[in-house]
């Protein structure tokens, strides 16, 4: 079997992590080197998903901040707004009641 070290295609790059430049679909040597291929896809796409969730995790105490400021906007809107709701719900009562003496 053919070591990836002794390969034409294997690379290290500046942290010493493994680059294989070997296309699966027209130069893999061995049966062997697709599945370290798929290996290190597999290891680039967990990395990256990790940095996804760091990123969501500085996020959170800002999304936290902001809803609960939406929130308190909203309570205020619907505070400021609440006569418009007393003054038809008095409305309707009055014309429930006009239409019972009729």
């Amino acid at each position: 079997m053919l070591q990836c070290k002794d390969c034409e295609f294997c690379l290290r790059d500046n942290l010493g992590r493994v680059v294989l430049r070997c296309d699966p679909f027209s130069n893999i040597k061995e049966p062997e080197c697709l599945q370290k291929w798929n290996l290190l896809k597999l290891d680039i796409m967990v990395r990256s998903y990790q940095s996804t969730l760091n990123f969501y995790q500085k996020l959170a105490p800002l999304q936290e901040k902001m809803l609960k400021h939406i929130e308190r906007e909203i309570g205020d809107i619907e505070e400021a707004d609440q006569w418009k709701y007393k003054a038809d719900e008095n409305d309707a009562d009055e014309d429930d009641r006009d239409d019972l003496n009729l």
